[in-house]
């Protein structure tokens, strides 16, 4: 029989797929990571891509945890080994009020088969989630241009919005439900930068996608969003750092039962994050003009046999474009009129003090989606 070290934190990834799954199960597997050695379980709802470091897991479940009865009947066997949950996991619905309804039930599900058992091993949980904290739902593009947010720079302590949002939904099942049983810590994403197709929101690849088409059918590479944000300033969440993070928490006790934003440390403007762009895929920098009225989602609309073009030609791991884009929800978050920045300072009084160089990080992760046969 499989004999383990019952010293060895066992960490259950939810959405491993993800950007920051990929991330953070390389981190979790390094041995110099803090609390290990590591064993690391995976769950999805697919198989995983052949793009994915699988022989960095030891385990992988598909599960669709939306369905209680799956979800205990794979999960719960695990109770007496699982000792950290990372709950990177989301599904995205036509309302709030469903998203609410939906991850409420995905999450509670697994915590439900994870404390099932007496023996139950299970000591802390890392839920992450994100910026829309501070501003509101924002998925639906008719929405996202009347949001009204906090304040930024965008602290950790803020009141909530009187709003629905399926992050505070997941916020208190994790803190007034099952605190008595575990520690958690909250971390909230921005933009994330980071490896994966089965991310819901991409935004570097929806990016890099578009101007790769931009290239092959000799457009021009415009930017789509409003003047505002071509010119303030805005933050990004690169995956490694968010796993960085992630594990600290998880392992550091003044870090236990507290909320954290996670972003790089470092602003941007569009008009930079364009021109590094356009570098990186040796496209012609186009300058934002405003009397130039550009629709990306009417652009892009007809484009999926192009990218299939470019996927075949270059031998890459099969994508259909209208999987792996979302060019109507970031056309709305483009034309928000407000400095998308959060404060890093909690984290920083704590004793967290990663990084990451924004533009640096936006070649670092093109690259990695050029080796794993993502990108050409």
């Amino acid at each position: 029989m499989e004999q383990e070290n019952l010293n060895t934190p066992v960490a259950l990834i939810v959405g491993v797929t993800g950007m920051v799954g990929v991330a953070l199960t390389e981190a979790l597997k390094k041995p110099t990571t803090i609390g290990g050695p590591w064993t690391v379980y995976g769950v999805s709802r697919r198989p995983l891509p052949t793009w994915f470091p699988s022989s960095q897991l030891d385990k992988y479940f598909i599960c669709d945890t939306v369905n209680g009865d799956t979800t205990h009947k794979v999960l719960s066997p695990l109770s007496s080994k699982i000792t950290h949950l990372f709950w990177l996991a989301f599904q995205v619905n036509e309302t709030e009020e469903l998203n609410v309804s939906c991850n409420s039930s995905m999450l509670s599900n697994v915590l439900n088969s994870l404390t099932y058992s007496p023996n139950s091993k299970l000591s802390h949980v890392t839920l992450q989630t994100g910026t829309r904290h501070y501003f509101g739902p924002n998925f639906n593009p008719t929405i996202s241009t009347k949001l009204v947010p906090r304040d930024p720079p965008f602290r950790e302590d803020y009141p909530r919005l009187p709003v629905t949002n399926f992050y505070y939904a997941l916020e208190d099942i994790v803190a007034a439900s099952y605190s008595k049983s575990f520690t958690y810590s909250i971390h909230r994403a921005s933009i994330i930068i980071g490896a994966s197709t089965r991310s819901y929101i991409n935004g570097l690849l929806m990016l890099s996608v578009y101007a790769l088409i931009c290239k092959h059918e000799n457009h021009p590479f415009r930017y789509y969003g409003n003047r505002y944000n071509w010119e303030h300033f805005w933050d990004a969440s690169d995956a490694n750092l968010l796993a960085e993070q992630q594990i600290w928490a998880a392992t550091t006790e003044k870090a236990k039962n507290q909320a954290f934003n996670c972003t790089n440390g470092d602003v941007f403007t569009w008009k930079l994050l364009w021109r590094v762009l356009c570098d990186v895929f040796d496209v012609e920098f186009v300058a934002f003009d405003e009397k130039y009225k550009f629709d990306c989602v009417s652009f892009m609309r007809d484009k999926g046999e192009v990218w299939d073009k470019i996927v075949e030609e270059n031998g890459l791991y099969e994508t259909k474009l209208e999987e792996i884009t979302c060019f109507g929800v970031a056309s709305g978050i483009l034309k928000l009129e407000f400095q998308h920045v959060c404060s890093m300072n909690k984290s920083r009084e704590l004793g967290f003090l990663g990084y990451a160089n924004t533009l640096v990080s936006i070649k670092a992760w093109v690259e990695r989606m050029r080796q794993l046969k993502i990108l050409p």
